[in-house]
């Protein structure tokens, strides 16, 4: 069963950090660029960070650059997304999608 399992997500304060996991399964994760796009109450999904399949090329958005490092470890068939100074505009339920699978998606909330 090809699949995407989020999670990591949870309550943060403004400033602080959280790291979020994609475990992959089903299919040949390392052949797949994947990403990660978040969708915010009301809004539209905005994209938000690009691996190439090997790891070795990376893009952000410019509202995240600096602040979030996308990795994965094909060995573990994982995505992560570490988020660094979270900021309220953050807040969203996170998605990783890997050529156009995506997962269920894990809620970021950032409050204090």
């Amino acid at each position: 069963q090809v699949q995407l399992v989020e999670s990591g997500g949870g309550l943060v304060q403004p400033g602080g950090s959280l790291r979020l996991s994609c475990a992959a399964s089903g299919f040949t994760f390392k052949n797949y660029g994947c990403g990660w796009v978040r969708q915010a109450p009301g809004k539209e999904f905005e994209w938000v960070s690009n691996i190439s399949p090997a790891g070795g090329a990376t893009m952000y958005a410019d509202s995240v650059k600096g602040r979030f490092t996308i990795s994965r470890d094909n060995a573990k068939n994982t995505l992560y997304l570490q988020m660094n100074s979270l900021l309220p505009e953050d807040m969203a339920v996170y998605y990783c999608d890997c050529g156009g699978i995506r997962g269920q998606g894990t809620q970021v909330t950032v409050s204090s």
